[in-house]
């Protein structure tokens, strides 16, 4: 099969590699019909991840038609339109069973603390991702989903992660009608959390980034105010100014471990690879949120420390949520959102491309080419 393969920050190709094959009785095969580039995946790309081996197949945003099954998998058939979580779960173990499905604790030898995730490292369990032809997935009995007849492949694609993701963000901030929201960052994540905010009862929601078409899209998408940190000599000034100076009610952070604004954490964690992520959205976040606020964790970090303002938030009792998302719980709400026409994340993709270009599409994303905001990828047809 054709499948993109790392060999080293900055570089990706696509390559033939072996069919997957049937591991397990619990397994299938399947056919990506689509896969998508997510901001996480260029944390892997520019080498900020442990563990990320050379021939990795990245992408965990990924849909398709079922090829194969193992024998005790029962809910599924050959030939099914299925959608996949990002997280690989097993659904039995203590922490499934509280639908912590992205904390598995069967999924992956290699961490205590992060789950399976699909081409996401040797440090979320070594899997193969979905752009590729083909792709193994371990536990077909309780992670896929047959796409309803009435959802869209692109919709459907934006809920394995993205969409997901940032409406599980903005459950974590435990909005209450009226709140003022915040969200640092405008990527697809952001404009899913900003939106979602709405639904939750926010009564304003403004959306910060430093690029002027990313803030576009979080104004027409999400209906955010928006803010461009660059345009600004201190960001949360700017966060307190807009707020009669107490700082906002819930703060999202949809950035993570690459945020730019500070230039020593950035050198740190960046490039030197001293810190698990740059911290400078997340110390916007705590040090933006009003005393007894929440603050919601959702942009990746990677596993080493970061410098981070905790003493801050200690001092002004601020509650911190964060996890990956545990995709699949987010599910039948998001189904029924879609269905009732209040939302359609397929909206934020900008652009799609062939497999074969998939180099292309990673350049591109990460430099910020081209007005990208969502990218998604076609396999061939097999």
């Amino acid at each position: 099969m054709k499948a993109m393969t790392y060999r080293g920050p900055y570089k990706v190709r696509v390559e033939d590699k072996p069919d997957p094959r049937i591991e397990h009785p619990h397994d299938a095969i399947v056919r990506v019909t689509l896969a998508a580039i997510c901001g996480s995946d260029l944390h892997l790309y520019h080498g900020m991840m442990p563990d990320t081996r050379i021939g990795h197949t990245f992408g965990h945003e990924f849909i398709g038609v079922v090829e194969q099954l193992g024998g005790a998998v029962t809910n599924l058939a050959v030939g099914d339109r299925v959608m996949v979580p990002f997280n690989i779960f097993c659904g039995s173990c203590y922490f499934c069973a509280r639908g912590l499905f992205s904390n598995c604790h069967n999924v992956n030898a290699n961490a205590t603390a992060v789950g399976g995730i699909y081409g996401y490292s040797h440090t979320a369990g070594g899997y193969d991702g979905g752009q590729a032809e083909l792709v193994r997935v371990p536990f077909a009995d309780v992670g896929p989903t047959v796409i309803p007849d009435w959802m869209s492949d692109e919709d459907a694609l934006m809920l394995t992660d993205a969409y997901a993701t940032g409406y599980f963000g903005a459950q974590l901030g435990s909005i209450v009608e009226g709140d003022t929201v915040m969200v640092l960052g405008a990527g697809p994540v952001g404009l899913a959390a900003a939106q979602s905010a709405w639904l939750m009862g926010a009564g304003r929601v403004i959306s910060f980034d430093h690029l002027d078409y990313r803030l576009a899209k979080a104004r027409d998408f999400a209906h955010a105010e928006t803010v461009n940190i660059s345009e600004q000599r201190d960001v949360v000034v700017e966060m307190k100014r807009m707020t009669d100076y107490l700082g906002a009610d819930v703060v999202i952070d949809a950035v993570g471990a690459e945020a730019d604004g500070n230039v020593t954490q950035h050198v740190t964690s960046a490039k030197l690879k001293l810190q698990g992520g740059s911290p400078v959205a997340l110390n916007w976040a705590i040090d933006g949120t009003r005393k007894g606020g929440s603050v919601s964790v959702i942009g990746a970090y990677g596993p080493l420390f970061s410098a981070v303002k905790f003493g801050d938030a200690l001092n002004k009792g601020l509650t911190l949520r964060m996890n990956q998302a545990p995709v699949k719980r987010q599910w039948p709400r998001l189904f029924e959102h879609i269905r009732a026409g209040y939302i359609s994340p397929s909206d934020m993709i900008t652009h799609r491309i062939p497999l074969e270009h998939i180099a292309e599409g990673y350049h591109m994303f990460s430099s910020k080419l081209d007005d990208c905001v969502k990218t998604v990828v076609v396999p061939s047809e097999g």
